[in-house]
């Protein structure tokens, strides 16, 4: 049952920051929300929204916590919560913002949030699958907010990058993200159905996080993740309708000693059956995250008849 929030009467109640985070956690596991996208629990999504409505830095101390809230900013805290708990609306669509690799993106109902593993390889610039003096020209695609591709450009500053993305809607926010990290000059984006527009030349690095749950299970997501655009989300009867066609042409486009990184997430075994001879290097993550494959190009030239026969 969705719980009705009366924000007048309860700003006369609360008082203190405090108030507000430790009202706001009940009510969160109150109304049974999910944190899967982004948040771990409901302490820290109370204290992130409570923060951000308040205009104040993720990291306020909380020393601070037991200042008394004027009324405008006890509704404005109550008003936000009031959209996650009525509406099972995602945080990061409230405050328009979210975090990935250490950098801040703008997002909204047009992409995905940004929480891919990914995260942690871009921070380590893919070693040791690559050299950073070898990487000059980076694909990402299903690009989405354009939170992998910014993050790459980050961390390879010599290298440029192309992101594409089949979503006009995706693009424009990903647009946006190009802006406020002033990549214009390094970063290309491109509308395309996978490699369909994409420049044609040789990547030394290609990378995605395309969509990859089956129908059945889209059915089963929380409220949630249901919000979120269902286009970056669902991959056909068994989630691998758009990882196939890239492994398929992956190799027109990777150099002789490029790699190709793609996330799969838990449709990873249905991926593996259907591919049985192909070495999938699966990657492990320090801070957890699993469903990521790595294939070199000459992996990917061994076992081109296996992609293609699907």
């Amino acid at each position: 049952m969705t719980t009705s929030i009366n924000i007048n009467q309860l700003a006369e109640e609360l008082h203190s920051l405090r108030d507000c985070i430790r009202w706001g956690v009940s009510a969160f596991n109150a109304a049974e929300l999910s944190f899967v996208q982004g948040m771990p629990s409901a302490p820290d999504e109370a204290v992130y929204l409570c923060l951000a409505a308040l205009h104040l830095p993720p990291d306020f101390s909380e020393n601070y916590f037991d200042c008394r809230l004027t009324l405008v900013e006890r509704k404005a805290v109550l008003a936000y919560y009031q959209q996650r708990i009525e509406q099972k609306k995602p945080a990061a669509y409230i405050t328009h913002e979210a975090w990935f690799a250490g950098l801040s993106f703008y997002v909204d109902e047009r992409v995905l949030i940004p929480r891919s593993p990914f995260a942690e390889l871009i921070q380590q610039q893919f070693s040791p699958w690559v050299l950073e003096e070898e990487v000059h020209n980076i694909l990402e695609l299903c690009t989405g907010s354009g939170c992998i591709a910014i993050a790459c450009a980050h961390a390879f500053e010599n290298a440029h990058v192309v992101a594409s993305d089949i979503s006009a809607e995706a693009l424009a926010v990903a647009e946006i993200n190009r802006r406020n990290h002033g990549l214009e000059d390094r970063l290309e984006l491109v509308q395309s159905d996978l490699f369909e527009h994409v420049p044609n030349r040789q990547y030394d690095l290609i990378v995605s996080n395309p969509p990859y749950i089956s129908e059945p299970e889209m059915a089963e997501l929380s409220d949630e993740l249901k919000a979120e655009p269902a286009l970056g989300l669902v991959a056909g009867e068994q989630g691998l309708d758009v990882v196939i066609p890239m492994l398929q042409r992956a190799r027109e486009f990777l150099s002789d000693h490029g790699v190709l990184i793609i996330e799969v997430g838990y449709s990873w075994p249905v991926l593996e059956a259907a591919l049985p001879n192909v070495p999938f290097v699966w990657l492990d993550f320090e801070f957890g995250g699993d469903g990521v494959f790595m294939l070199t190009a000459e992996q990917l030239d061994a076992h081109q008849d296996d992609f293609d026969a699907l």
